[in-house]
Protein backbone atom coordinates (compact mmCIF):
# COMPACT_ATOMS: atom_id res chain seq x y z
CA UNK A 1 0.00 0.00 0.00
CA UNK A 2 1.33 4.00 -0.15
CA UNK A 3 -1.76 3.34 -0.83
CA UNK A 4 -0.42 -0.22 -2.34
CA UNK A 5 3.09 0.50 -1.47
CA UNK A 6 4.29 -2.96 -0.74
CA UNK A 7 7.41 -1.88 -0.04
CA UNK A 8 8.22 -3.80 3.35
CA UNK A 9 11.87 -5.27 3.22
CA UNK A 10 14.51 -6.07 6.31
CA UNK A 11 16.60 -9.53 7.62
CA UNK A 12 15.28 -12.45 6.52
CA UNK A 13 16.23 -13.64 9.79
CA UNK A 14 13.15 -13.28 11.79
CA UNK A 15 10.80 -15.80 9.48
CA UNK A 16 8.71 -18.37 11.85
CA UNK A 17 10.46 -21.99 11.73
CA UNK A 18 7.76 -24.58 11.47
CA UNK A 19 6.65 -26.45 14.52
CA UNK A 20 4.65 -29.73 13.75
CA UNK A 21 1.80 -29.89 15.79
CA UNK A 22 -0.96 -32.71 16.57
CA UNK A 23 -4.54 -31.31 17.26
CA UNK A 24 -8.59 -32.18 16.13
CA UNK A 25 -8.35 -28.90 14.34
CA UNK A 26 -7.86 -29.10 10.48
CA UNK A 27 -8.82 -31.36 7.59
CA UNK A 28 -6.29 -33.51 5.88
CA UNK A 29 -6.60 -33.35 1.97
CA UNK A 30 -6.21 -36.76 0.95
CA UNK A 31 -7.62 -37.98 -2.55
CA UNK A 32 -8.67 -41.42 -1.48
CA UNK A 33 -9.52 -40.68 1.99
CA UNK A 34 -9.89 -38.11 4.05
CA UNK A 35 -10.11 -37.74 7.91
CA UNK A 36 -12.00 -35.24 9.57
CA UNK A 37 -11.59 -35.92 13.14
CA UNK A 38 -8.03 -35.71 13.60
CA UNK A 39 -4.67 -34.22 12.01
CA UNK A 40 -1.35 -32.63 12.04
CA UNK A 41 -1.12 -29.09 11.65
CA UNK A 42 1.84 -26.80 10.81
CA UNK A 43 2.28 -23.29 11.90
CA UNK A 44 2.75 -21.26 8.79
CA UNK A 45 6.31 -20.61 8.03
CA UNK A 46 8.65 -18.91 5.31
CA UNK A 47 10.38 -22.56 4.68
CA UNK A 48 6.42 -24.74 4.62
CA UNK A 49 5.91 -25.67 0.50
CA UNK A 50 3.12 -24.71 -0.85
CA UNK A 51 -0.13 -27.08 -1.24
CA UNK A 52 -2.74 -27.14 -4.23
CA UNK A 53 -5.88 -27.63 -1.51
CA UNK A 54 -7.25 -24.81 0.37
CA UNK A 55 -6.96 -26.69 3.65
CA UNK A 56 -7.19 -24.16 6.59
CA UNK A 57 -5.15 -25.20 9.30
CA UNK A 58 -5.27 -23.51 12.50
CA UNK A 59 -3.36 -23.67 15.84
CA UNK A 60 -6.19 -24.04 18.23
CA UNK A 61 -9.90 -24.65 16.21
CA UNK A 62 -11.43 -25.97 13.52
CA UNK A 63 -12.32 -23.44 10.62
CA UNK A 64 -14.50 -23.57 7.36
CA UNK A 65 -13.44 -20.36 5.96
CA UNK A 66 -11.20 -21.62 3.02
CA UNK A 67 -12.30 -25.26 2.61
CA UNK A 68 -13.60 -26.11 -1.22
CA UNK A 69 -17.00 -27.15 -1.32
CA UNK A 70 -15.79 -30.64 -2.01
CA UNK A 71 -14.00 -30.64 1.75
CA UNK A 72 -17.51 -29.23 3.02
CA UNK A 73 -19.51 -32.35 1.02
CA UNK A 74 -17.15 -34.56 3.04
CA UNK A 75 -17.75 -32.54 6.31
CA UNK A 76 -21.51 -32.95 5.87
CA UNK A 77 -21.09 -36.38 5.31
CA UNK A 78 -19.24 -36.82 8.05
CA UNK A 79 -21.63 -35.56 10.14
CA UNK A 80 -24.42 -38.11 8.55
CA UNK A 81 -25.43 -35.16 6.44
CA UNK A 82 -26.82 -35.17 2.94
CA UNK A 83 -23.10 -33.57 0.34
CA UNK A 84 -25.80 -31.10 -0.54
CA UNK A 85 -25.86 -29.55 2.97
CA UNK A 86 -21.88 -28.98 2.10
CA UNK A 87 -23.22 -26.96 -1.24
CA UNK A 88 -25.35 -25.25 1.31
CA UNK A 89 -22.56 -24.72 3.20
CA UNK A 90 -20.15 -23.42 0.48
CA UNK A 91 -23.00 -21.03 -0.57
CA UNK A 92 -23.09 -19.82 3.33
CA UNK A 93 -19.63 -18.90 3.77
CA UNK A 94 -18.96 -17.20 0.43
CA UNK A 95 -21.47 -15.86 -1.28
CA UNK A 96 -23.51 -14.69 1.97
CA UNK A 97 -20.83 -14.16 4.30
CA UNK A 98 -22.39 -15.88 7.45
CA UNK A 99 -20.30 -15.46 9.99
CA UNK A 100 -21.13 -17.49 13.15
CA UNK A 101 -22.28 -21.30 12.74
CA UNK A 102 -25.17 -20.43 14.26
CA UNK A 103 -26.40 -18.29 11.66
CA UNK A 104 -26.71 -20.65 9.26
CA UNK A 105 -30.33 -20.72 9.07
CA UNK A 106 -30.60 -22.83 6.25
CA UNK A 107 -29.04 -25.54 8.15
CA UNK A 108 -30.72 -28.12 10.56
CA UNK A 109 -30.12 -27.34 14.14
CA UNK A 110 -29.20 -30.58 14.89
CA UNK A 111 -26.19 -29.91 12.53
CA UNK A 112 -25.60 -26.87 13.38
CA UNK A 113 -25.31 -27.59 16.94
CA UNK A 114 -22.84 -30.48 16.60
CA UNK A 115 -20.75 -28.28 14.10
CA UNK A 116 -20.42 -25.91 17.32
CA UNK A 117 -19.65 -28.81 19.62
CA UNK A 118 -17.43 -30.03 17.65
CA UNK A 119 -15.28 -26.58 17.54
CA UNK A 120 -15.86 -25.50 14.24
CA UNK A 121 -16.36 -21.99 13.02
CA UNK A 122 -16.50 -19.46 9.96
CA UNK A 123 -13.00 -18.01 10.86
CA UNK A 124 -13.87 -14.74 10.51
CA UNK A 125 -12.50 -11.97 12.16
CA UNK A 126 -13.89 -8.49 13.27
CA UNK A 127 -13.27 -5.12 12.01
CA UNK A 128 -11.35 -3.18 14.50
CA UNK A 129 -11.67 0.01 12.87
CA UNK A 130 -11.61 1.81 9.15
CA UNK A 131 -10.68 5.63 7.30
CA UNK A 132 -12.36 6.34 4.36
CA UNK A 133 -10.27 8.43 1.59
CA UNK A 134 -12.17 11.36 -0.09
CA UNK A 135 -11.97 9.13 -3.73
CA UNK A 136 -13.75 6.25 -1.88
CA UNK A 137 -10.68 4.09 -0.63
CA UNK A 138 -11.10 2.53 2.59
CA UNK A 139 -8.90 0.92 4.69
CA UNK A 140 -9.94 -1.99 7.25
CA UNK A 141 -8.30 -3.06 10.27
CA UNK A 142 -9.16 -6.45 11.19
CA UNK A 143 -9.07 -7.87 14.85
CA UNK A 144 -7.59 -11.61 14.95
CA UNK A 145 -7.99 -13.80 17.65
CA UNK A 146 -4.94 -13.02 19.13
CA UNK A 147 -5.63 -8.87 19.25
CA UNK A 148 -3.42 -8.36 16.46
CA UNK A 149 -4.57 -5.91 13.94
CA UNK A 150 -3.94 -6.33 10.38
CA UNK A 151 -4.86 -3.66 6.95
CA UNK A 152 -6.65 -4.32 4.37
CA UNK A 153 -7.90 -1.78 1.85
CA UNK A 154 -10.59 -1.43 -0.70
CA UNK A 155 -9.52 0.36 -3.45
CA UNK A 156 -12.79 1.54 -6.10
CA UNK A 157 -12.04 2.44 -9.61
CA UNK A 158 -15.01 3.49 -12.16
CA UNK A 159 -14.12 3.11 -15.80
CA UNK A 160 -15.89 5.32 -18.52
CA UNK A 161 -18.06 2.93 -18.75
CA UNK A 162 -19.50 3.48 -15.50
CA UNK A 163 -18.57 -0.33 -14.50
CA UNK A 164 -16.43 -0.40 -10.68
CA UNK A 165 -13.55 -2.39 -10.81
CA UNK A 166 -13.12 -3.15 -6.90
CA UNK A 167 -9.12 -3.95 -6.02
CA UNK A 168 -8.59 -5.39 -2.37
CA UNK A 169 -5.20 -5.07 -1.12
CA UNK A 170 -4.20 -7.88 1.31
CA UNK A 171 -1.91 -8.51 4.07
CA UNK A 172 -0.03 -11.79 4.31
CA UNK A 173 1.84 -11.19 7.77
CA UNK A 174 0.97 -9.71 10.83
CA UNK A 175 3.65 -6.87 10.19
CA UNK A 176 6.85 -7.42 8.39
CA UNK A 177 10.52 -9.08 9.04
CA UNK A 178 11.72 -6.99 5.91
CA UNK A 179 12.18 -3.40 7.24
CA UNK A 180 12.68 -1.14 3.63
CA UNK A 181 14.15 1.87 4.80
CA UNK A 182 10.98 3.73 3.35
CA UNK A 183 7.79 1.45 4.91
CA UNK A 184 5.74 2.03 7.93
CA UNK A 185 4.81 -1.52 8.32
CA UNK A 186 8.72 -2.39 8.41
CA UNK A 187 9.05 -0.01 11.26
CA UNK A 188 6.20 -1.54 13.62
CA UNK A 189 7.90 -4.66 13.40
CA UNK A 190 6.75 -8.42 13.16
CA UNK A 191 4.95 -10.96 14.85
CA UNK A 192 3.63 -13.88 12.83
CA UNK A 193 2.52 -15.50 9.32
CA UNK A 194 -1.23 -14.83 8.52
CA UNK A 195 -3.09 -17.99 7.83
CA UNK A 196 -4.73 -18.93 4.72
CA UNK A 197 -8.27 -17.86 5.99
CA UNK A 198 -7.15 -14.96 7.91
CA UNK A 199 -5.77 -13.67 3.82
CA UNK A 200 -9.44 -14.74 2.40
CA UNK A 201 -11.26 -13.05 4.91
CA UNK A 202 -9.95 -9.41 3.99
CA UNK A 203 -11.76 -9.66 0.52
CA UNK A 204 -14.57 -10.86 2.43
CA UNK A 205 -14.27 -7.82 4.55
CA UNK A 206 -14.26 -5.45 1.39
CA UNK A 207 -17.09 -6.78 -0.48
CA UNK A 208 -19.19 -6.69 2.89
CA UNK A 209 -18.04 -2.96 3.00
CA UNK A 210 -18.30 -2.08 -0.09
CA UNK A 211 -21.44 -4.28 -0.93
CA UNK A 212 -20.00 -4.73 -4.42
CA UNK A 213 -17.98 -8.08 -5.68
CA UNK A 214 -14.12 -7.93 -5.79
CA UNK A 215 -12.64 -8.16 -8.76
CA UNK A 216 -8.90 -8.00 -8.22
CA UNK A 217 -6.74 -8.84 -5.68
CA UNK A 218 -3.32 -7.39 -4.73
CA UNK A 219 -1.05 -9.20 -2.15
CA UNK A 220 0.70 -5.58 -1.43
CA UNK A 221 -0.77 -5.04 2.04
CA UNK A 222 1.55 -6.01 4.94
CA UNK A 223 4.19 -8.32 5.29
CA UNK A 224 6.52 -10.31 2.43
CA UNK A 225 3.61 -12.74 0.31
CA UNK A 226 6.77 -14.97 -0.49
CA UNK A 227 7.71 -15.55 3.87
CA UNK A 228 4.25 -17.22 4.14
CA UNK A 229 4.32 -18.52 0.77
CA UNK A 230 2.36 -21.60 1.77
CA UNK A 231 -0.91 -19.72 3.38
CA UNK A 232 -0.36 -17.40 0.55
CA UNK A 233 -1.03 -20.00 -2.07
CA UNK A 234 -4.13 -21.58 -0.62
CA UNK A 235 -5.51 -18.33 -0.25
CA UNK A 236 -4.75 -17.75 -3.40
CA UNK A 237 -6.53 -20.88 -4.54
CA UNK A 238 -9.59 -20.06 -2.58
CA UNK A 239 -9.68 -16.97 -3.92
CA UNK A 240 -9.98 -18.40 -7.53
CA UNK A 241 -11.95 -21.29 -7.20
CA UNK A 242 -14.48 -20.33 -4.11
CA UNK A 243 -15.00 -16.75 -4.55
CA UNK A 244 -14.50 -16.83 -8.22
CA UNK A 245 -11.83 -14.35 -9.19
CA UNK A 246 -9.68 -14.99 -12.14
CA UNK A 247 -5.57 -15.72 -11.74
CA UNK A 248 -5.13 -13.05 -14.22
CA UNK A 249 -6.86 -10.66 -11.57
CA UNK A 250 -4.77 -11.63 -9.15
CA UNK A 251 -1.30 -9.98 -8.35
CA UNK A 252 1.37 -11.49 -5.94
CA UNK A 253 4.07 -9.01 -4.80
CA UNK A 254 7.54 -9.74 -3.64
CA UNK A 255 10.70 -7.90 -2.45
CA UNK A 256 12.92 -10.59 -3.08
CA UNK A 257 13.60 -14.12 -1.06
CA UNK A 258 15.81 -16.34 -2.40
CA UNK A 259 14.71 -19.44 -4.12
CA UNK A 260 10.85 -18.17 -3.59
CA UNK A 261 10.44 -17.13 -7.15
CA UNK A 262 11.19 -20.21 -8.49
CA UNK A 263 9.04 -22.07 -6.42
CA UNK A 264 5.85 -20.37 -7.58
CA UNK A 265 6.91 -20.74 -11.02
CA UNK A 266 6.71 -24.07 -10.46
CA UNK A 267 3.03 -23.54 -9.83
CA UNK A 268 2.09 -22.05 -13.31
CA UNK A 269 0.22 -19.85 -12.06
CA UNK A 270 -2.04 -17.04 -14.34
CA UNK A 271 -1.24 -14.25 -11.78
CA UNK A 272 1.35 -11.05 -11.78
CA UNK A 273 4.63 -11.65 -10.50
CA UNK A 274 5.30 -7.67 -9.43
CA UNK A 275 8.88 -7.60 -7.95
CA UNK A 276 9.48 -4.25 -5.48
CA UNK A 277 12.96 -3.38 -7.13
CA UNK A 278 13.21 0.22 -6.09
CA UNK A 279 16.86 0.53 -7.29
CA UNK A 280 18.60 0.07 -10.88
CA UNK A 281 21.80 -1.10 -9.00
CA UNK A 282 23.03 -3.34 -6.43
CA UNK A 283 24.21 -0.44 -4.40
CA UNK A 284 21.66 1.97 -4.18
CA UNK A 285 19.32 -1.28 -3.71
CA UNK A 286 20.80 -2.02 -0.40
CA UNK A 287 20.59 1.08 0.99
CA UNK A 288 16.79 1.11 0.33
CA UNK A 289 16.53 -2.23 0.63
CA UNK A 290 18.35 -4.32 3.54
CA UNK A 291 17.56 -7.94 2.77
CA UNK A 292 19.02 -7.01 -1.20
CA UNK A 293 22.48 -8.07 0.65
CA UNK A 294 20.67 -11.46 0.49
CA UNK A 295 19.38 -11.43 -3.03
CA UNK A 296 21.60 -10.04 -5.49
CA UNK A 297 20.36 -7.92 -8.71
CA UNK A 298 21.74 -10.60 -11.02
CA UNK A 299 20.54 -13.10 -8.93
CA UNK A 300 16.86 -11.81 -8.66
CA UNK A 301 16.45 -10.60 -12.47
CA UNK A 302 17.68 -13.94 -13.54
CA UNK A 303 14.94 -15.84 -11.67
CA UNK A 304 12.34 -13.43 -13.51
CA UNK A 305 13.83 -14.24 -16.45
CA UNK A 306 13.04 -17.92 -15.59
CA UNK A 307 9.81 -16.62 -14.11
CA UNK A 308 8.67 -15.45 -17.40
CA UNK A 309 10.30 -19.00 -19.77
CA UNK A 310 8.63 -21.08 -16.96
CA UNK A 311 4.70 -19.49 -16.70
CA UNK A 312 5.20 -16.91 -20.18
CA UNK A 313 3.56 -14.27 -17.45
CA UNK A 314 5.31 -10.75 -18.01
CA UNK A 315 6.99 -9.78 -14.92
CA UNK A 316 6.10 -6.23 -13.46
CA UNK A 317 8.67 -4.14 -11.35
CA UNK A 318 7.54 -1.92 -8.56
CA UNK A 319 10.15 0.96 -8.33
CA UNK A 320 8.85 3.24 -5.50
CA UNK A 321 10.19 6.96 -6.44
CA UNK A 322 12.23 8.83 -3.67
CA UNK A 323 13.07 12.53 -4.39
CA UNK A 324 16.62 12.71 -4.57
CA UNK A 325 17.50 9.28 -4.34
CA UNK A 326 16.93 6.96 -6.98
CA UNK A 327 13.86 9.31 -8.78
CA UNK A 328 16.83 11.27 -11.47
CA UNK A 329 16.84 10.35 -15.31
CA UNK A 330 20.40 9.09 -14.70
CA UNK A 331 18.98 6.07 -12.81
CA UNK A 332 15.74 5.76 -15.15
CA UNK A 333 18.69 4.98 -18.12
CA UNK A 334 20.34 2.94 -15.70
CA UNK A 335 16.71 0.67 -15.15
CA UNK A 336 16.14 0.40 -18.80
CA UNK A 337 19.86 -1.55 -19.35
CA UNK A 338 19.55 -3.53 -17.02
CA UNK A 339 15.89 -4.80 -18.06
CA UNK A 340 17.29 -4.86 -21.11
CA UNK A 341 20.23 -7.38 -20.64
CA UNK A 342 17.69 -9.23 -19.03
CA UNK A 343 15.03 -9.65 -21.20
CA UNK A 344 12.05 -7.46 -22.77
CA UNK A 345 9.37 -9.20 -21.29
CA UNK A 346 8.64 -6.58 -18.32
CA UNK A 347 6.89 -3.89 -16.78
CA UNK A 348 7.62 -0.54 -15.02
CA UNK A 349 5.23 0.66 -12.38
CA UNK A 350 6.50 3.69 -11.15
CA UNK A 351 5.14 4.78 -7.28
CA UNK A 352 5.73 8.31 -6.02
CA UNK A 353 6.42 8.11 -2.02
CA UNK A 354 4.10 9.02 -0.25
CA UNK A 355 4.95 10.31 2.83
CA UNK A 356 5.17 8.36 5.98
CA UNK A 357 5.50 9.83 9.71
CA UNK A 358 8.99 9.26 10.94
CA UNK A 359 10.54 8.81 7.29
CA UNK A 360 13.09 11.00 5.68
CA UNK A 361 12.15 10.59 2.15
CA UNK A 362 10.47 13.01 0.42
CA UNK A 363 7.76 12.10 -2.67
CA UNK A 364 9.00 13.52 -6.11
CA UNK A 365 7.64 16.45 -8.00
CA UNK A 366 5.53 15.70 -11.19
CA UNK A 367 8.53 16.58 -12.96
CA UNK A 368 11.16 14.51 -12.04
CA UNK A 369 8.17 11.65 -12.24
CA UNK A 370 7.12 12.44 -16.00
CA UNK A 371 10.99 12.86 -17.21
CA UNK A 372 12.05 9.47 -15.00
CA UNK A 373 8.86 7.77 -17.04
CA UNK A 374 9.78 9.17 -20.11
CA UNK A 375 13.83 8.21 -19.99
CA UNK A 376 12.11 4.39 -19.68
CA UNK A 377 9.34 5.18 -22.70
CA UNK A 378 12.25 6.25 -24.82
CA UNK A 379 14.17 3.31 -24.21
CA UNK A 380 11.20 0.91 -25.27
CA UNK A 381 10.23 0.07 -21.83
CA UNK A 382 6.78 -0.63 -21.12
CA UNK A 383 5.82 1.43 -17.87
CA UNK A 384 2.38 3.57 -15.99
CA UNK A 385 2.61 5.79 -12.80
CA UNK A 386 0.60 4.47 -10.42
CA UNK A 387 -2.77 6.56 -9.49
CA UNK A 388 -2.19 7.93 -5.59
CA UNK A 389 -5.37 6.63 -3.82
CA UNK A 390 -6.15 7.66 -0.04
CA UNK A 391 -3.28 9.09 1.01
CA UNK A 392 -5.25 11.47 3.32
CA UNK A 393 -6.35 7.95 5.16
CA UNK A 394 -3.47 6.79 6.93
CA UNK A 395 -2.42 5.09 2.98
CA UNK A 396 0.96 4.12 3.61
CA UNK A 397 0.97 0.31 4.59
CA UNK A 398 1.04 -0.55 8.09
CA UNK A 399 0.17 3.42 9.04
CA UNK A 400 -3.27 2.66 10.42
CA UNK A 401 -2.24 -0.37 12.85
CA UNK A 402 0.82 1.82 14.22
CA UNK A 403 -1.74 4.26 15.10
CA UNK A 404 -3.84 1.43 17.33
CA UNK A 405 -0.96 -0.58 18.46
CA UNK A 406 2.06 1.54 19.13
CA UNK A 407 4.03 -1.00 20.64
CA UNK A 408 6.50 -2.53 18.09
CA UNK A 409 5.77 -6.57 17.55
CA UNK A 410 8.30 -8.56 18.70
CA UNK A 411 8.36 -12.17 17.48
CA UNK A 412 9.00 -15.06 19.42
CA UNK A 413 13.29 -16.15 19.95
CA UNK A 414 11.63 -19.41 19.85
CA UNK A 415 11.06 -18.96 16.04
CA UNK A 416 13.76 -16.90 15.28
CA UNK A 417 15.91 -18.71 12.10
CA UNK A 418 19.18 -17.60 11.03
CA UNK A 419 19.07 -16.12 7.58
CA UNK A 420 20.87 -18.91 5.47
CA UNK A 421 18.40 -21.41 6.86
CA UNK A 422 15.41 -19.27 5.64
CA UNK A 423 17.13 -19.01 2.14
CA UNK A 424 17.48 -22.69 2.10
CA UNK A 425 14.15 -23.52 3.81
CA UNK A 426 12.39 -21.60 0.93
Amino acid sequence: MALIEHVCSAPFARAFRTRSLVAASSITHSHKQRNLSTATITTPSSSSSSSSSCRIQNNDSRVLLGLSEADLQQLAVEFGQQTYRGKQLHHLIYQRKVRDVQDFSQLPQAFRKELQEAGWRVGRSPIYSSVTAADGTIKLLLKLEDNRLIETVGIPVQDEKGSVRLTACVSSQVGCPLRCSFCATGKGGFSRNLWPHEIVEQVLAIEETFKHRVTNVVFMGMGEPMLNLKSVLEAHRCLNKDIQIGQRMITISTVGVPNTIKRLASHKLQSTLAVSLHAPNQKLREAIVPSAKSYPLDAIMKDCKDYFLETSRRVSFEYALLAGVNDAVEHATELATLLHEWGRAYHVNLIPFNPIEGSEYKRPSKKAVSAFAAALESRKITVSVRQTRGLEANAACGQLRNKFQKSPLVLDSDNVQTEAAVAVGC
